[in-house]
């Protein structure tokens, strides 16, 4: 057992010494095993059709028991005066009181009441639970907040995004306090370098087994005969669609499958949608994905105007974990993370001829070593990373 036990008072009896070798052993357990309780402030809800990053890591963590926390979806969201669910043998989620997080501490008698009411939401969860000094993990910059009105036995901070939009104190000061940083790009880790020297990379993952070979696989286009581009993924107002709108103008015997759900102020949506060879189907469960890629002969990557972080976003993997050609549009200066798996196009033109290569591109070619790369992604796989570093 790590760490120094307190010397032993013979002038106290033996029942006296057991009792406090005992207390100091489990004190030192707990801290030793960290991965035994886990207090998780999520920025996402807990989710059964589209579990987000934290979900997938905290759900995998064995021998665990796990209290997920996700902030309120609206200012009269009321699911916090319900009791916590169980949606998992060993995890129980909440949602937080509906409160306003203010961005400004310059009315700090509200600011102090709002995390207050958060933080003793959070402490009757944990007594309810018979939580004693948990690992608390966090996921925001926010959550800054919450560590001196907490009591935990150790702190890790899981940055998957730039949070450029939010004082920039906060997310220093919670790298800076945190056992273990996990961050999800090189960039992001070199962000965080000057606040913390305990910082792990831990890209994005996958879940593999939808996405198999061996799964039969029907076609969700039947009649259609041309060959097919495709794209899966939500398709926001800041998703940058000229590539598609001008090869889908440039061959028209090409047909272009743009899945997810659409924000209809994407100003290339109204153009796109009077193409022939152009289909949305919308959002579909993930369940249904894995057929739609299957039936491409090449997918391809966007590029957003959301501020760069170069975190290599889980559809990708999807894409390489089918074995299909795959076409990414790079913002210029940007460094490939794939290039031997992944055509890197740098412009629209570059973008239409790497697509025509794809689709001559010979059969197998480097069809396994683009799923020996989804593979090393798999969740499973990141989490026994996870495991590994707190428990070291």
């Amino acid at each position: 057992v790590p760490g120094r036990l307190p010397a032993l008072d013979p002038s106290k009896n033996l029942y006296y010494n057991n009792r406090a070798f005992s207390k100091q052993v489990n004190t030192i357990f707990r801290r030793s095993c960290p991965l035994k309780q886990i207090l998780c402030l999520s920025s996402d809800p807990w989710s059964t059709k589209l579990p987000g990053r934290t979900q997938q890591i905290i759900s995998r963590l064995r021998d665990t028991q796990i209290l997920y926390f996700s902030p309120a979806q609206t200012p009269t969201d009321k699911s916090f005066l319900q009791k916590g669910r169980k949606v998992r043998p060993n995890v129980m989620a909440y949602t937080l009181p509906p409160i306003r997080f203010p961005i400004s501490e310059w009315n700090r008698l509200l600011f102090q009441r709002a995390w207050n009411k958060v933080s003793g939401f959070i402490r009757d969860a944990a007594a309810r639970r018979h939580f004693s000094d948990p690992l608390l993990w966090t996921t925001h910059p926010r959550h800054i907040h919450l560590l001196d009105r907490l009591e935990y036995s150790a702190l890790v901070y899981d940055c998957d995004r730039n949070w450029e939009d939010l004082p920039s104190n906060w997310e220093g000061s919670l790298a800076r306090a945190a056992d273990v940083v996990f961050a999800a790009s090189p960039l992001l880790s070199d962000r965080l370098s000057p606040c913390s020297a305990n910082i792990a990379l831990l890209p994005n993952g996958i879940n593999l087994p939808i996405f198999s070979p061996d799964v039969p696989h029907t076609d969700p286009l039947p009649g259609v005969t041309a060959p097919i581009l495709g794209w899966c993924g939500a398709i926001r107002r800041s998703l940058d669609l000229s590539p598609v709108l001008y090869a889908a103008q440039a061959q028209p015997d090409w047909g272009f499958l743009l899945l997810g759900g659409v924000d209809r102020d994407n100003p290339f949506l109204g153009r796109l949608e009077r193409l022939s060879n152009v289909f949305l189907p919308g959002a579909l469960p993930p369940s249904e994905v894995p057929n739609w890629l299957y039936r491409c002969q090449v997918l391809f990557d966007l590029q957003s105007d959301c501020p760069q972080d170069d975190v290599v976003s889980p559809r990708l993997y999807e894409y390489l974990a089918t074995g299909k050609p795959v076409v990414s549009m790079l913002r210029p200066g940007q460094i490939e993370q794939f290039p031997d798996v992944v055509y890197g196009a740098y412009s629209l033109e570059e973008f239409v001829t790497l697509c025509s290569h794809a689709m001559e591109e010979a059969p197998g070619f480097v069809l396994q070593r683009r799923r020996d790369r989804a593979a090393e992604a798999s969740w499973p796989r990141r989490v026994e990373e996870v495991e590994r570093i707190l428990t070291t």
